[in-house]
This record gives structure tokens, sequence and C-alpha cells, in this order.
């Protein structure tokens, strides 16, 4: 059957999409979510079918054709294509098999992801394999091959250097913004750190998120190589590049349901890491009442599964279980949290020193395990690197070669809250997920100036009228709905 394409100026951001009017559809013995393919001399593209109701939308004789369906096929509107019947995907019957509980083999879980990342299967089948693993854990074996499946599916960052460094938080902790630290430090010692980060996701900020108050995070892969190789070191977001694709499809079914399965969660880290040729990496696990980890013992397993698929990747790989009981910095949303960076990196006396601290901590360890520094030595020497001024200096650098510049003043959320006590007491507990949930009310992190800066910490003494922290939001509005929130989540947020 042969139509003439309609542009329909929409992009669904990686569903290819086709509409047929309703009297084609019916001819053609098609229905909603029937595959289709689409035929433009020698491109072919596999599309989801919709169905236009009325002639306004679509009309008979023609086919309504998504961006990425024309970017794929190099059409435009009025190009008359060729249709056809499209088989369903094969893995669509590997999902099933996880369904009922049954081990997937290596090519079974290749295929999976191959479909994943061409766009194979519509949103309601990848949810399904999301449940599947979530309901039927994969084990070590399966979850190996699936880290490589992502890993390889997709673009690699290949250096001619080694060690190449990397790291990752399991996240759940307000703030903790160690990365943006931890990086110039590394580069300014002579190592290799290409660092991609994700944007917030249920938090106030993600790495990704404050690193953009100051700079360009959405880097191809070749400008994230010529940053890598003038300066060491990078802080992209990785969901501007093509480095393990799968993994941000599989996320984003995961987050309406919050489902974060454990194999998938150790196939993304390690995923991410193997793309961009990573060889030493360093994964900080925070437990504590309130973050992602509550329970140690969760943790330690955690710890080990990642130790024995990194050591199947041939990735050197150390596993820390830090404190994540309580946010760590004064800022919790990306203007606030990168202010704090800076105030470390440029020794300003506001610099919250709980957050310079683990850096240092994490630094260091990262830097004896490159083999560069002795055993013990790391922490001076990470510190070493801080207080002279380099750390500063690269991040500058860094920042300047993704297309920033050397930060003046940040701009914060214009409109103000204080929050002050009623009363003499000792601050015994701070909740991550509540103190984050006011955050993002407030306007955190699309509102990149809004959020919370703390003024104190679990263990601070707190006198009747004094501040604990500030809210900021961009409009009055949204600070009323978090001065709302508040209320309602005071009694278990601060005790």
């Amino acid at each position: 059957m042969k139509l003439k394409i309609k542009d329909m100026d929409i992009a669904t951001g990686g569903i290819l999409v086709g509409i047929l009017n309703k009297k084609d559809a019916r001819k053609f013995d098609f229905h909603p979510i029937d595959r289709i393919k689409v035929k433009k001399g020698k491109k072919t593209e596999t599309v989801i079918l919709d169905i236009a109701e009325s002639r306004k939308a679509v009309p008979p004789g023609r086919i309504g054709l998504f961006e990425e369906v024309l970017d794929s096929i190099n059409a435009k509107d009025g190009d008359n294509i060729e249709i056809i019947p499209a088989r369903r995907p094969i893995s669509i019957d590997c999902i099933k098999k996880k369904l009922d509980g049954k081990k997937l083999t290596k090519e079974e879980i290749e295929q999976i992801v191959w479909d994943i990342v061409h766009n194979k299967l519509n949103d309601i089948e990848l949810t399904y394999f999301v449940a599947a693993c979530h309901s039927h854990k994969m084990d070590m074996q399966e979850t190996t091959w699936l880290t490589k499946a992502m890993a390889f599916q997709g673009d690699n960052l290949k250096l001619k250097k080694y060690p190449i460094m990397d790291k990752h938080c399991v996240g759940g902790v307000a703030g903790n913004r160690t990365t943006m630290i931890v990086v110039p430090i590394i580069a300014a010692a002579g190592l290799t750190i290409p660092k991609t980060s994700s944007r917030s996701i249920t938090s106030p900020a993600g790495t990704a998120d404050t690193v953009e108050v100051l700079t360009n995070v959405c880097l191809d892969i070749k400008k994230m190589k010529k940053t890598v190789e003038k300066t060491n070191g990078c802080l992209v977001w990785g969901g501007s590049l093509n480095l393990a694709p799968a993994d941000d499809k599989i996320i984003r079914v995961e987050r309406p349901m919050n489902i974060d399965a454990k194999s998938q969660l150790l196939a993304s880290v390690l995923a991410k890491k193997a793309s961009v040729s990573a060889t030493h990496v360093l994964v900080d696990i925070p437990i504590g009442k309130g973050s992602k980890m509550t329970n140690k013992n969760h943790a330690l397993h955690l710890k080990k599964e990642f130790e024995e698929i990194s050591h199947k990747l041939g990735m050197k790989i150390k596993v820390v279980i830090t404190d994540g009981s309580q946010p760590i910095g004064n800022g919790i949303g990306p203007a606030l949290e990168a202010r704090d960076v800076i105030y470390i990196l440029k020794r300003d006396n506001k610099r919250p020193l709980d957050l310079e601290k683990k850096s240092l901590m994490l630094a260091g360890i990262m830097l004896e395990m490159s083999g560069k520094i002795k055993k013990g030595n790391g922490f001076k020497k990470a510190k070493d690197i801080l207080e002279s001024g380099m750390a500063y200096k690269k991040f500058i650098e860094i920042i300047k070669a993704q297309g920033g510049k050397e930060p003046k003043k940040i701009k914060i959320g214009k409109f103000r809250h204080d929050f002050s006590v009623k009363r003499n007491f000792r601050i015994k507990h701070i909740n991550n997920r509540t103190i984050s949930r006011i955050a993002r009310v407030a306007g955190a992190p699309d509102d990149k100036g809004a959020g919370i800066y703390l003024y104190k910490h679990v263990g601070d003494g707190v006198k009747k009228g004094e501040k604990i922290f500030t809210i900021y939001a961009h409009n009055k509005i949204e600070l009323e709905f978090a001065k709302q929130a508040l209320e309602k989540l005071e009694k278990i947020l601060i005790y």
C-alpha cells in the first residue's frame, strides 16, 4: 500500500509512531498499537500505529509520521512511501519467558536490549520487562549479560589513557554534591575522569541539573571526548549522549511506579561506566533512615554484587558504605548546591565542611585506587590539591571547555521563607525524603534557584526563634505551596 506522508510536527522523544486515517486502517485491518513497516527507497523503519478519527488529523491516503520516523527514513512532508504489516518483535516472547519466572539466555537478553535501543518495544511491552525483572529477579549471570548488552548497544567513548577513573552514588541523600568536587581533584592530579551524570528523577537536583547552573551539560560524544582530552575530565549529562541508551529508556518506565529492580540498578550503573571505558570505579552507597538504602545488610549484599559483576567486566571497583542519615551540605536544589561547591573549591568560610570532608574522602580513595598515590596518603593528597587552588582552577577549565564562564554570582530564588523553632532543642534527625519533597514543591529542580538552605545539621543545638533553614522559590505561588507542604510535614521533617 502506497501513501503520502503528512509531517505531524510532533516528537515523542524516542518511540516511532505513525498515524493512519480510520478508513485506511479498517480497509487493511490495522488496529491501534499494531506495528507496520514504512519504506522509502532503501530505508525501512518499523512504527507503532495510532488511528486518526477525522480527516483533519490525517486524511485517507496519507500517513502521519512523527519526527523520529521522518529522521530515520530521511523523509519529509508529501513524500510517497510504502507500508506493509510488520511482525512483532522477537523479544516479546523473551519478556513473556521472564514473566513466567524463567532464566533468560545471553542471546535473549541481547535481543531485548537491541529492541529497546531501536525503539521496537512500546512502553507497555517495556514496562512488562521491567516488572518481570522486579518480580523474578535476574541472577548474577543474567545481570552480567544485561550489563554488557546495555554497555555496548550505543556509542562508546574510547580514550588512549590508563587508568580511566569514574564514580557513582546510589543516591537518596539530599545535597551530597560530591561529584563536582571529586572530578576536578582527580583531573588536577593528572588522572582521567570522563564523568557522565543524571538529572533528577525524584530529588531536588541531580548532578547534571547542578552543573547546568554553571555551564552546558548537553555535549555530544565528540565534544565530550575533546573536553576530556583537553582537561582530563568532564561533567556532562548522560541523557544527551548515546552511551548505554537502553538505560535511559528503562529508567523512563520505572519512574511512575518507582520500581528499581536490583538487576537493572547494577546494570544501569556499570553499563554507563563500561561505555566510557572506565577501568577503576568507586561506588558510594549511603545508608540511613530516610535515604534510599536503609538497611546495612542490604547495602553489604549490593556491595558484593557490584564487586562480582565488575570483576566479570574486567573493571576494578571499590564500594564504600557511607552515612546517608541526613542531608550533606547546606544547599538543596541546583543553584544552592552549585554555590556550596564553589564555596568549597574557592575555600570560602561559608563552605559546608561535611560535604568537603566526604568529597576529600572519596577523592582520596580514588587517588589510591589509581596506584599513583600510596595507600593511606590519598586523603592528604586530595586535600593538598583542594587547598592549593588547583582543584578550583581545574574546575573552571572544565566549565569553560563545556561552554560556560567562571561564575561571578549564582542567582537564588527571590522569594524566601525562614523556618524557625519555637523551643530550645538538639536536632536528632533530618528526614532526607521529606526535605527533598518540600524543595521540589518550591520549584526545584526545574527552577534552578529554588530549594532549601540548611543552617543546622543533626547534633546541632537550636535556640528558640533561631533559623534552621530557608526555603527559596522564584514566585509567591510556589513558595506558598512549599509553606503548606512544610506545615503538613514539619513533625516528621526535623526532630
